[in-house]
């Protein structure tokens, strides 16, 4: 019982926290008004984050679906599974939240930079690790050739990067991205590109 108590108390202090940062900053947001708001005593908030970028961060999570288990991208198949890797989206339900917040949270990550480095591993680091490991699998293989993993962390994540930071409002007008993305680095550096191409080559944005 008391197990389920604290889980409440949990959701109901990340609850008032994304909606307060989104209407009055991060900055703006005290731990008093938190608690206030969310009806928890800071005795309690204080037992489940140490600090309120604690608290900030696991609120970034939550709106970003960084907090829900992940597939493993290993089906064998190289092109599916950077295709897959590429065209993984947050949540949807968290969509108003991340538009309020995002301008904040680049604000506020650029006063505290030990926080920004933070949430940028956060982010970046599940999409980075899983191209590192089908680029090696690829190598290992004989699939890949000619490329090393850090290449092609910055060949494939670039693009995506610019798109989403600089493109946002053309997203709907033009194809998703990352098929284009994934497709031109295997013909890029597939050993087996040729045949793939002679055989008719990949349909465009499949999925698993």
């Amino acid at each position: 019982m008391a197990r389920t108590r604290s889980k409440e108390a949990h959701e109901k202090v990340l609850h008032a926290a994304l909606s307060l940062f989104g209407e009055r900053g991060i900055e703006g947001t005290s731990m008093d008004a938190i608690a206030q708001a969310s009806g928890v005593s800071k005795a309690t908030i204080y037992k489940h984050w140490k600090d309120k970028e604690a608290l900030l961060l696991e609120v970034m999570d939550r709106i970003h679906g960084l907090d829900r288990e992940r597939r493993e991208a290993n089906t064998g198949d190289v092109l599916e599974d950077l295709i897959w890797v590429l065209t993984q989206r947050p949540p949807d339900e968290f969509d108003d939240a991340r538009a309020k917040l995002t301008p904040a949270l680049i604000a506020y990550s650029a006063i505290h930079q030990e926080f920004g480095a933070a949430w940028r591993r956060r982010v970046m680091q599940p999409g980075r690790e899983a191209i590192e490991n089908i680029v090696r699998r690829g190598v290992k293989q004989g699939i890949l050739q000619d490329v090393d993993p850090e290449t092609a962390v910055a060949l494939l994540m670039g693009p995506m990067l610019f798109n989403h930071i600089f493109q946002r409002d053309k997203k709907a007008a033009k194809p998703e991205l990352g098929p284009a993305v994934a497709e031109s680095f295997w013909r890029a550096y597939s050993k087996a590109r040729k045949e793939r191409l002679e055989k008719g080559g990949y349909e465009k944005g499949r999925r698993d």
